[in-house]
């Protein structure tokens, strides 16, 4: 899928909506390891940005995003709309991060 067409608005410039495939999404479910931990906590310390969550929140939106796009190339989608994140923290520790969107067929004008 060309992630040019990917997009949180509910239109792409220059193509036209052919079919509405329904909802698609990704979602991880992710824990900190012991050692993460610790070293986040000794990051805040010092303040400013903690790397060790900062990269961890990064990879685990990645792999969500990457799913919801393979859920979308399965529906024979070629383009999604409406793109969201949202996160729950299920317990101590323990996040979920659901990316998700509307899979659409386009056209170009």
């Amino acid at each position: 899928m060309d992630h040019s067409l990917i997009t949180t608005t509910f239109d792409l410039s220059g193509y036209k909506i052919i079919k509405h495939l329904g909802i698609v999404k990704g979602i991880i479910v992710r824990s900190r390891s012991v050692l993460g931990t610790i070293g986040g906590s000794l990051q805040t310390l010092f303040g400013g940005n903690i790397s060790l969550f900062t990269e961890l929140c990064e990879n685990t939106r990645t792999e969500s995003y990457e799913l919801m796009v393979k859920h979308a190339e399965q529906l024979d989608a070629n383009a999604i709309i409406g793109v969201r994140y949202d996160t729950t923290e299920l317990m101590s520790g323990v996040s979920e991060v659901l990316c998700y969107g509307t899979a659409v067929k386009v056209e170009k004008l």
